[in-house]
């Protein structure tokens, strides 16, 4: 049963996600903490780490993990299967409807409002992971006191990477190793 459970999360939020890992992040919490509560919301910020530094997708790879903690190998092989399987099924008919259409001003449209969109679930995704913003029905809990910025030393270390990521060209895999280091000498 837990492993219809994982595909059909993983399916749908596949099938529902447009802009790629980082606009997936709010879909794969509010289902995977909130609402099945197969992780808590310190595992999740614990995943997004891990697949930050992991080579791949970092969907693909919060799927994997998720389904390794909840179904084991099986699970991990399950959940990313249906993370992909949209995006494979949708490839192929959308190969030929941009050959078709795309200079369409319909398909020009959709597309101009599909960016902002997920600019805005991208920083959804950004604030909540700072502030613990818990914006499902169940609670409407928005607590800005939370684990995964616990004091100014994080602050500190945040606000240099967004400073260093926006201000310079450096690789973000150096920002995210460093990170790491500076995290385990100050922490």
């Amino acid at each position: 049963m837990i492993f219809v459970e994982l595909f059909i999360t993983f399916f749908l939020i596949g099938a529902l996600n447009f802009g790629g890992g980082g606009a997936m992040l709010p879909l794969i919490q509010t289902q995977v903490v909130n609402v099945h509560a197969w992780i808590s919301e310190s595992e999740f910020t614990d995943i997004i780490a891990i697949s930050q530094m992991t080579p791949g997708p970092m969907g693909i790879n919060c799927a994997t993990y998720v389904g390794f903690e909840v179904g084991g190998v099986a699970g991990s092989l399950v959940a990313t299967f249906a993370l992909v399987l949209p995006s494979f099924l949708l490839f192929f008919a959308l190969v030929k409807i941009i050959d078709r259409f795309g200079t369409h001003p319909v398909y020009l449209g959709i597309m101009k409002g599909l960016k902002p969109c997920v600019a805005g679930m991208i920083a959804a995704a950004a604030l909540m992971f700072i502030f613990h913003i818990d914006l499902t029905p169940q609670s409407l809990d928005i607590s800005v006191i939370g684990e995964n910025f616990p004091d100014w030393k994080a602050w500190a270390l945040g606000a240099t990477s967004l400073i260093l990521s926006l201000a310079t060209k450096i690789s973000p895999l150096y920002l995210i190793i460093a990170s790491g280091v500076i995290g385990l000498i100050i922490f």
